[in-house]
């Protein structure tokens, strides 16, 4: 009786590790997104996320509008296609990291409202000190419409696993959000490094079926996203 009672207690212990251990995302809707979008972290746990547009660190200046928490949303379908990637990336002690994912639509307003005034250029030496302002819309890196607001676009980058949240990642030759031809994924001007870690990226997320943009490295749309035509407007909470 004894011996039972302790394969019992030995299996029960096993399968709560795997409930509680597993990184597996098992679905369901989240409370407070619409259907079919989920918080990435939930289905990524070890996934490593700077959503910029919550702070002060991004080519505005200040928090954007729309993002109350630096929690970063994608649709369900852009989620599990990323831990896909994450999957791959995980034995080689290597992850991505988030700096957007969905955008609500009245942050791209803001976006507008911003670009629209010549006189606000605080950030212009980190983000575009090759470009003015009012050239921004014309060079294709700021939109009236985005496709961060159908909720499968995402903008990453590698780092190590072991990583903390101030560490900037792997040399991607450019940071996050640099308007300049610096930033295009083939860029000669970069060291082979960096362009080899863009190669990287570009690799993996390409094979899991998401697809580069021309003007910036980070910047990834999934094909076949399950909302082509809807820009969505919920706050990031």
């Amino acid at each position: 009786m004894e011996i039972k009672k302790t394969l019992f207690l030995r299996r029960l212990c096993f399968a709560l590790a795997c409930l509680f251990g597993t990184t597996a995302w098992g679905g369901g809707q989240e409370p407070g997104l619409p259907t079919g979008f989920v918080y990435l972290d939930r289905v990524i746990p070890d996934i490593k996320i700077e959503l910029r547009y919550a702070t002060a660190h991004n080519f505005v200046g200040r928090p954007i509008d729309g993002y109350l928490r630096p929690r970063c949303i994608l649709t369900e379908k852009a989620a599990l296609a990323l831990k896909a990637v994450q999957d791959e990336l995980r034995p080689f002690g290597l992850s991505l990291k988030v700096f957007d994912g969905y955008r609500p639509q009245r942050a791209v307003e803001h976006f507008v409202r911003w670009a629209e005034d010549p006189r606000d250029t605080r950030m212009q030496g980190e983000f575009y000190p090759e470009l003015g302002k009012e050239n921004l819309f014309k060079e294709g890196y700021i939109a009236a419409k985005s496709s961060h607001s159908r909720g499968s676009t995402v903008d990453v980058t590698l780092t190590a696993s072991a990583a903390g949240p101030s560490d900037p990642g792997l040399d991607m030759g450019s940071g996050f959000d640099l308007f300049a031809p610096k930033s295009w994924p083939d860029s000669p001007s970069v060291p082979a490094a960096a362009r080899a870690h863009r190669l990287l990226l570009r690799q993996l997320m390409q094979k899991h079926g998401f697809a580069p943009y021309a003007r910036e490295w980070w910047h990834f749309t999934l094909d076949n996203e399950p909302f082509p035509t809807t820009f969505f407007d919920f706050p990031v909470h």
